[in-house]
């Protein structure tokens, strides 16, 4: 055993003598590097025989050297600072990564507290605190239990519960149990209108509109249900749809879209889980009251594309769709409960023919482009002019109501159809465009045309003007997305075929739109 200790001392002394040799000798070469006496006593012992030039290449070579001593420690310097703020780094990591769990923690542990004190709250109204019942689309929470204040029991598929969670859409019936409908003036004609709400609009409200605007905006609402007013700032877009509700003493609902808009929820409301109730908007109690009366309805969506009009219209775009208006129906809750209001039918809301929802739309920096879904499901009604102050006479509100209204629109759809020499015009210029632009028309812009022109001739407008409207608003303005950089000779062959088939200044808005695009590209 001694034998060993010696050898295990012998060799552990001899490795440690090796590490002290490599200390060491990493020691005397730093000694020897910035041993400056030394250095002084060679250039004294080899100066004396320099001669001037020997004199300026020894200066410059020890400038090169401390500067290339100095390179070297700002170097290491940098490195040191560099290793430092990345342990740093890591060690703010670490926290935040801790922070992060504390937090989980913390949020595992209030849910288990609220799902605790919802617990609580159920076993005070007699009921089950676990187990469902489902039915349709949705789940009710909790069953029926004896003696309780809340949710009482499921019969066909309707919960029956003393809570409400509709009180906005609930007072709306409470409202029409003593409603009694106004005195409708059913012998105004279409252009009586336009001609009593611009007299109106200029004598009651300063707001002065051509007629031609008016006539749009009404063969608009006989073509669809979503009209776009669009241009610049300050030519009147929300106060015609505004104005226009005084007009019929049905105020227009306004609803101010905001950038953070991303689903349907911010139109219509949402059922909150916690509070049991439904956060109603007024767009939502617009829709409902709207299947009470006889009233023509107006929901502005003022700067309608500050936010992507799909995300949170998209849903209305695709009912406003469907051929079949019984089947506009918006989903707003997936169960019925026996307090909800009367007209919920299963948790659907059946979407009334007399609502027009009216969007207003700048084109800048600060909104989004309108897409081609939304624009062929809407009508365009371009505002890009003041309008000039005239003289008019006194004008009061009147009492229009919607099957008057949609009467008149039927009439002007028998009595003034497109004619047939029109009709093959447009048939023969969609086969033009579809030959040299690759763009056809489409069956929904056709149909909303022989909505559109009819009723746009009712109010006193020309055939052609009509026509001429649609094919700048919803066809032309298809070829934006086209490369005209490359199409310029295209437009020009164009506008001479229409002024050739539908005759020179006949199709006013078609050509300057046509030759404005050729400009711009």
């Amino acid at each position: 055993m001694n034998s060993f200790l010696k050898w295990f001392f012998v060799f552990i002394s001899e490795m440690l003598k090796g590490f002290g040799m490599i200390f060491k000798g990493i020691g005397t070469g730093i000694v020897q590097i910035f041993n400056i006496k030394n250095y002084i006593e060679i250039f004294k012992q080899y100066s004396t025989d320099f001669s001037v030039l020997s004199w300026i290449l020894a200066i410059l070579s020890i400038i090169i050297v401390i500067a290339i001593y100095v390179l070297i420690a700002f170097i290491i310097l940098l490195l040191i600072r560099k290793y430092v703020r990345f342990r740093h780094s890591l060690v703010s990591n670490e926290d935040l990564l801790e922070e992060i769990s504390n937090l989980q923690r913390q949020v595992l542990k209030m849910t288990k507290e609220k799902d605790e004190i919802m617990a609580m709250k159920v076993a005070q109204m007699g009921l089950p605190v676990s187990g469902g019942v489902s039915f349709g689309d949705g789940t009710v929470p909790y069953q029926a239990g004896e003696g309780g204040e809340g949710a009482q029991a499921v019969e066909d598929g309707i919960v029956q519960t003393a809570d409400r969670r509709f009180s906005r859409l609930l007072e709306v019936d409470s409202f029409y149990k003593n409603y009694t409908p106004p005195e409708y003036d059913n012998a105004i004609t279409l252009e009586g209108i336009c001609e009593a709400y611009r007299n109106f609009a200029c004598s009651k409200m300063h707001l002065y509109y051509e007629i031609k605007t008016i006539r749009l905006f009404i063969a608009g609402m006989a073509s669809t249900k979503l009209i776009i007013l669009q241009g610049i700032s300050g030519t009147g877009k929300t106060s015609l749809p505004y104005s226009f509700g005084k007009f019929l003493q049905n105020d227009t609902t306004i609803a101010s879209v905001q950038p953070s808009w991303r689903d349907r929820t911010e139109l219509f409301g949402y059922f909150n889980e916690f509070t049991k109730n439904f956060n109603e908007t007024e767009v939502l109690k617009r829709i409902y009251a709207s299947g009470y009366n006889n009233d023509v309805n107006l929901i502005l969506l003022d700067e309608m594309n500050i936010a992507r009009i799909e995300y949170y219209f998209a849903e209305m775009l695709s009912i406003l769709e469907m051929p079949n208006a019984d089947e506009w129906e918006l989903d707003i809750v997936p169960n019925a409960w026996s307090t909800d209001p009367l007209k919920l039918d299963k948790g659907k809301l059946r979407i009334p023919q007399n609502v027009w929802y009216i969007g207003t739309a700048n084109n800048d920096d600060s909104t989004y482009a309108i897409s081609d879904k939304v624009y062929d499901r809407a009508q365009p009604i371009n505002l890009d002019a003041k309008g000039i102050a005239f003289n008019a006479p006194e004008q009061g509100p009147i009492n229009l109501g919607y099957d008057h209204l949609q009467q008149l629109f039927d009439e002007a759809f028998e009595k003034y159809p497109i004619s047939q020499e029109n009709l093959r015009k447009i048939q023969q210029l969609d086969l033009w465009v579809i030959e040299k632009l690759r763009v056809a028309f489409g069956n929904r812009i056709l149909k909303q045309m022989g909505l559109f022109v009819p009723v746009y001739v009712a109010c006193g407008g020309e055939e052609l003007d009509g026509i001429d409207y649609v094919l700048a608003t919803k066809i032309f303005r298809k070829f934006e997305s086209l490369n005209l950089a490359m199409l310029r000779e295209e437009l020009r062959e164009l506008v001479i075929y229409i002024n050739k088939s539908f005759g020179k200044n006949k199709m006013n808005e078609s050509v300057a739109y046509l030759e404005r695009l050729q400009k711009l590209f």
